[in-house]
């Protein structure tokens, strides 16, 4: 029995993020298609933190009608809602309506916001209902939270999402068909399983969720925790926007699981930091989130693309893949000195400066055109998500043994960044253009 009831946790841990992670992952292949083509990364971003809407409102319901909502009829409903949006998904992506005179991608954006919906509300509804098994069964839960990252990169790098080639063509030059004029464009191979395929798979792992969740419901309980003392102790995992949310609950899982078995206790007392501390600790949650939730997500396009599809693919997939692994190596290899941790921002942030800096000068950044420049772009994505993941887990583990409060502030300080980010980038790149896109083939570069 215990060894079904860890199967269920994890594959029930599985729905909370993979619906968001999978579009990420997939964009490579999406930009291609719709009308909002590089533009559509920073929609996304904005997209996902109108999202808050649904953990904000739950949020509200625990306080001001204390024991009135039933989480267990919220998880259904948002699950049942996943489902759903991942087939229509699989339908609609491509269908876009005028608007004001342009193409845009109403459906895809419309179904998206449900997606995110459902991921931002699991923050704040699946973790309390967890806490309702035994501590044991917390850690199994994190892992498939962590997999729901995991999964979706693994699948778009088997799809090989956006591979490219440059092909040359010939154009008569006006009435003389002996003079023909030669250019370069891209042509995109098809990937080994199409995108519509892809959100099937997303709708069948939202589907095991769900299975998974209402066997869940089904087993004997030995006992009963009250979900609705446990929703304040959630507020910090609320969506940090277009990263696992497991980066901020996973490290605060480990330290549920050691005190589930007393509930009754207060929190473990640790190192006593001082006002500046914690505003540098605060300063630090801002600004991480900021960068790794608005900033920089909404011109990895720019960054990425003028390397080609491929550097995109893999930075996109890695990056997935890379979040739930630092987020596991914080599990096990704790380091809370501030010290440590301010220098690893800086270092994250010295690879988020080096992935903004190929943005701005697209589509001419640094060693395009050369296997170096590749490799580079996609390891500082890869080492920028890794480092700040590993940042904002130790950050949440800091703060969840100072007290309640302290995490709560933790989450307005996440959201706060999050928000940041994404209203500052959504000007420039879409209102004001000081990002510009170009073909990986026909764009001719300095020397």
């Amino acid at each position: 029995m215990a060894l079904l009831v860890h199967v269920l946790a994890c594959a029930f841990g599985l729905g909370s993020w993979v619906a968001v992670n999978g579009l990420w992952v997939e964009l490579p292949l999406i930009v291609n298609t719709l009308p909002e083509g590089w533009e559509l990364p920073s929609y996304l971003t904005v997209i996902i933190q109108l999202a808050n809407l649904g953990p904000l409102l739950v949020t509200l319901m625990h306080k001001l009608c204390p024991g009135r909502l039933k989480e267990r009829v919220v998880i259904y409903c948002i699950l049942s809602i996943g489902v759903l949006s991942c087939v229509l998904l699989a339908f609609f992506w491509d269908k876009t309506t005028i608007v004001a005179g342009a193409s845009r991608s109403t459906a895809f954006f419309i179904i998206t916001f449900f997606l995110s919906l459902v991921d931002c509300t699991s923050s704040v509804t699946f973790l309390p209902f967890m806490m309702q098994l035994p501590a044991k069964y917390i850690t199994t839960y994190f892992i498939g939270e962590g997999l729901s990252g995991f999964i979706p990169g693994v699948v778009a790098l088997a799809q090989s999402v956006g591979i490219a080639k440059c092909v040359n063509s010939s154009q008569t030059a006006g009435n003389h068909t002996n003079g023909s004029l030669w250019s370069s464009h891209t042509e995109y191979l098809p990937p080994n399983f199409s995108t519509e395929v892809f959100f099937v798979l997303l709708a069948v792992m939202m589907c095991i969720s769900l299975a998974a969740f209402a066997a869940l419901n089904r087993l004997p309980r030995t006992f009963e925790l009250s979900t609705e003392n446990l929703v304040r102790d959630t507020v910090a995992s609320v969506c940090s926007g277009l990263e696992n949310p497991g980066a901020e609950t996973d490290g605060e899982g480990v330290k549920h699981q050691g005190e589930g078995e007393a509930p009754s206790k207060p929190l473990s007392a640790g190192p006593k930091h001082s006002v500046y501390q914690m505003t540098f600790i605060y300063i630090m949650v801002v600004w991480v989130n900021c960068a790794t939730n608005g900033l920089l997500p909404s011109v990895q396009t720019y960054s990425c693309m003028s390397y080609g599809s491929l550097a995109y693919h893999l930075s996109a997939a890695l990056a997935s893949v890379a979040n739930p692994m630092a987020c596991t190596i914080a599990m096990f290899f704790q380091n809370r000195s501030l010290v440590f941790l301010g220098g690893l921002a800086a270092l994250g942030t010295g690879f988020g400066s080096y992935n903004m800096a190929m943005a701005a000068m697209s589509p001419c950044p640094l060693l395009q055109g050369s296997v170096a420049g590749e490799v580079i772009i996609v390891l500082s994505w890869l080492f920028f998500t890794g480092t700040l993941s590993y940042v904002k887990v130790m950050v949440g583990v800091i703060l969840r043994d100072r007290s309640h409060s302290a995490l709560v502030w933790c989450g307005a300080a996440q959201q706060m960044g999050s928000l940041v980010g994404s209203a500052t980038m959504f000007p420039l790149v879409n209102v004001y253009g000081l990002f510009k896109s170009g073909d990986f083939c026909s764009t001719q570069c300095p020397s």
